[in-house]
């Protein structure tokens, strides 16, 4: 009889331990997700500030040629990696030079065009079910033929969205859908 009274307290003292912890888990997920949309975002002004640049570079001359040869030398090569440890991950160096090349060699977003936030805020407030980034993806693709579309940047904006508050993210199985928080909230 001893023994019975010891064990409901040990459980509930574990099963309340295990909920501050994934309380704490969650809200530090959230945390990191808030930090990644903001560290994306100032990569995107960072890149279209290198784009402006880099022109700017070749309306003044000689420069770019410079550039091009200090890129193919590997005394060169040294120092971008060594800036990435401080805005990227080190083991994911391959990666983000992947994932410039890929925003690159999709058709940039020229002034006055809307943002891929925009473009999926304004497909999705038109759907009266969630829908997913393949999905959305999908629709994009009709609907601006002449901009590359790629359902990883869709699924990336998607989360910024979820980030900023502007849509909700549910799962069925393990499928994940986005709609609007308008449509929630109605």
């Amino acid at each position: 009889m001893s023994k019975n009274p010891p064990t409901p307290s040990i459980t509930a003292d574990y099963a309340q331990r295990v909920t501050d912890d994934l309380s704490a888990n969650r809200s530090e997920q959230e945390r990191v997700r808030t930090e990644l949309a903001r560290l994306q975002e100032e990569l995107v002004r960072l890149e279209e500030s290198e784009q402006v640049l880099t022109k700017m570079q070749e309306v003044l001359g000689t420069t770019p040629k410079q550039t091009a040869k200090k890129g193919k030398s590997g005394k060169a090569a040294a120092v971008p990696a060594a800036r990435r440890p401080n805005g990227a991950a080190a083991g994911k160096t391959g990666t983000t030079t992947g994932r410039k090349t890929s925003k690159k060699a999709a058709s940039p977003k020229k002034p006055g065009e809307p943002t891929w936030l925009e473009l999926a805020t304004a497909h999705l407030t038109g759907q009266s079910e969630p829908k997913s980034a393949a999905e959305v993806s999908a629709a994009l693709v009709e609907a601006h033929p002449e901009r590359a579309v790629q359902v990883t940047v869709v699924r990336n904006t998607l989360e910024q969205g979820v980030a900023q508050g502007l849509f909700v993210r549910s799962k069925q199985g393990r499928s994940v859908f986005y709609s609007p928080v308008v449509a929630v909230s109605a």
